[in-house]
């Protein structure tokens, strides 16, 4: 009789964080350092991991608050046998702001995220005034902020916060990005509800 040992299952692409008062050890994540970029809220992860599948010289985080949404990174992260995707779960605006290394990530896309539409909750939105001056410090010199959202009240806030901010100028989104669509997206787009996207480069100081 013939008896194979079962392959082992690959290990978790979720990251336990050792403290949230320390930032990361990006060594700790990554078998290979090479330029990161961060998603913001990446839901069932449809974009993140279909991205991290076509960039294999490139890192990759997911951050997301949800619980079955990290666990959907995973398993999607897992089947394609990612080594480049890691998820982290946690509030984004404090992994962005407390976590990350500075000057860590070459790129930070935020995809529709909650627009908290009740003008007494707006505060809550995560693009707010302090948002680029936090991405700032976490982008290098050049990283790039990739925007999209369907709600033109916020679209007009993320426009607004960007436009105001000097240590920012406003770019063309890659064809690349607006080609790959996430979960939110496709159900939007599929009722009639278009996408509105904006991208903002980081310059480096005086």
């Amino acid at each position: 009789m013939n008896l194979e040992t079962p392959a082992a299952a690959p290990p978790s692409l979720v990251y336990e964080l050792p403290s949230i008062l320390e930032r990361l050890d990006l060594a700790r994540l990554f078998p290979k350092r090479q330029p990161l970029e961060v998603e913001l809220g990446c839901g069932d992860a449809s974009f993140l991991a279909e991205y991290a599948r076509r960039h294999p010289e490139k890192n990759f985080i997911g951050v997301e608050r949800l619980l079955g949404r990290i666990r959907k990174l995973d398993k999607k992260g897992r089947r394609l046998g990612l080594t480049n995707l890691r998820g982290v779960r946690i509030e984004n605006s404090y992994f962005l702001e407390w976590l990350l290394p500075a000057h860590a990530a070459d790129a930070v896309h935020v995809y529709f995220p909650d627009p908290w539409p009740k003008q007494k909750h707006r505060r809550h939105r995560l693009i707010n005034e302090r948002f680029p001056e936090i991405a700032h410090t976490a982008l290098q010199p050049g990283g790039r902020v990739f925007l999209r959202t369907d709600d033109a009240d916020y679209f007009a806030q993320m426009q607004a916060v960007f436009t105001a901010n000097p240590r920012f100028r406003e770019i063309e989104t890659p064809t690349e990005l607006t080609d790959l669509l996430t979960d939110f997206e496709a159900e939007f787009n599929a009722q009639g509800i278009p996408t509105r996207r904006a991208a903002y480069e980081s310059l480096p100081p005086d």
